[in-house]
């Protein structure tokens, strides 16, 4: 038994949080006991990790990222989303069949998400087995958490990133062999691109493998208009995008995550919130890619569950409490127009990037009873100018710090250190 000592901040409910001044958190096995301002009696043989002045804090969970888009990061930014795909994305993507370049590039992937605090991670790969499967590998050397979806495409799509059915089907079924195990930190979960790059066949298959094997599923869902418009004529009996994936399996039949949602109103957001499909909100990408914003009070309000995602390379951010920021300010720009519909506070983001994120894998985001300790230590000394209060002192690393004052992480109750680049 392990207990850590420091500024305890995190937030049970969305609506506040919790603060445990020079207080303990008591791990055992990887999972919280409790956390005390003391400690108890039954906890006095604890091995102490004192971290003084620090502040202690659940560890970041990024819900939506393409990993193999590193490299393009901060790169044509001035595009929408089509061309954007066209001309660099689905260039880059088509390099990972070369798994030496792959190692180079995810391995400094791998390597920047633990510089930012992220320990838990739903991530796109490529079309490619091996290079996927070598990103699942690189995730569970590094000790840290990730969903991995080999992504499946088989239209409207370069030679190079297209599949057969039959291939999507075989290579799929070979990572859930190896990688779907019940206490493994990664495993796989089930990714059709997109409905626009998916036959209905394949989108049908994706869907029957969910079902199969009882594994999640990851897409994006009505990000830009015209995209929508896309799948409108692509899926003509279905009555909106979502309804496309719903008709296939693959829009809460099992855990389900949708990202960007930018446009998702009506019908849509009433099956998301009646299928209990979790939206990734990806603002950098939104803004970046002309999409628009996501309505996240009207998600909340209508208890749809929401996590934050880079989306790497759309977005040019990788930094999860940089998400939390953008995310308030585009809750803000919401406010302007519809005063009826307050902005996000600093708790609500908090609790959207932590707990409410990470219960896509579990009991993760939260110091509760029985939750896995995913923790960040965070020295701000440097930004601590005048004593501020604990929670501005968050407040002012959220916006202001970076990956410099990360002082450790945690995972599943096991410190991480910084993973091997290639």
């Amino acid at each position: 038994m392990k207990a850590y000592k420091g500024h305890i901040i995190f937030t049970k409910e969305r609506s506040r949080f919790e603060i445990i001044e020079n207080g303990y958190v008591l791990v055992e096995k990887g999972k919280v006991e409790g956390v005390y301002s003391e400690l108890p009696k039954e906890a006095a043989q604890a091995e102490v990790i004192d971290y003084g002045d620090r502040l202690i804090i659940p560890a970041m969970n990024d819900m939506h990222v393409h990993a193999p888009q590193y490299r393009n990061q901060g790169i044509a930014m001035d595009l929408e989303l089509l061309p954007w795909l066209d001309n660099y994305t689905f260039p880059e993507e088509s390099k990972y069949s070369d798994i030496g370049y792959a190692k180079r590039m995810y391995s400094r992937f791998v390597r920047d998400l633990w510089r930012q605090g992220t320990m838990r991670t739903v991530a796109f790969a490529t079309v490619h087995y091996e290079s996927t499967k070598l990103l699942m590998e690189l995730f569970k050397q590094s000790k840290m958490g990730a969903m991995v979806g080999k992504v499946d495409m088989n239209r409207n799509s370069p030679d190079s990133l297209t599949e057969t059915v039959e291939d999507a089907i075989k290579y799929n079924e070979a990572l859930i062999q190896e990688y779907n195990k019940e206490d493994s930190l990664v495993r796989p979960i089930i990714t059709p691109r997109f409905v626009p790059s998916c036959t209905p066949e394949l989108l049908k298959a994706c869907g029957e493998l969910a079902r199969k094997y009882n594994l999640p599923v990851q897409s994006h869902l009505s990000e830009n208009r015209g995209e929508i418009a896309w799948v409108k004529e692509l899926e003509p009996d279905s009555a909106n995008y979502g309804d496309a994936y719903n008709r296939y399996g693959l829009f809460g039949q099992t855990k389900t995550i949708m990202a960007h949602c930018v446009w998702t109103a009506g019908e849509e957001l009433e099956l998301m919130r009646r299928n209990s499909v979790m939206v990734a909100h990806c603002p950098t990408s939104n803004f970046n890619l002309s999409s628009g914003m996501a309505p996240i009070r009207t998600f909340i309000d209508n208890d749809i569950s929401v996590g934050l995602g880079s989306d790497i390379s759309g977005g040019h951010e990788l930094s999860i409490f940089k998400m939390m920021v953008y995310a308030i300010q585009t809750s803000k720009m919401h406010y302007s127009a519809d005063k009826s519909k307050p902005f996000l506070s600093l708790s609500e983001a908090f609790w959207i990037a932590t707990k409410s994120a990470g219960s896509f894998f579990g009991k993760v985001g939260s110091f509760e009873k029985g939750y896995d300790f995913d923790a960040l230590v965070i020295d701000d000394h440097e930004l601590n100018h005048d004593n501020y209060p604990l929670i501005n002192r968050l407040e002012r690393f959220i916006y202001i710090g970076d990956d410099r004052h990360i002082l450790d992480r945690y995972c599943n109750g096991e410190k991480v250190e910084e993973p091997v680049v290639y």
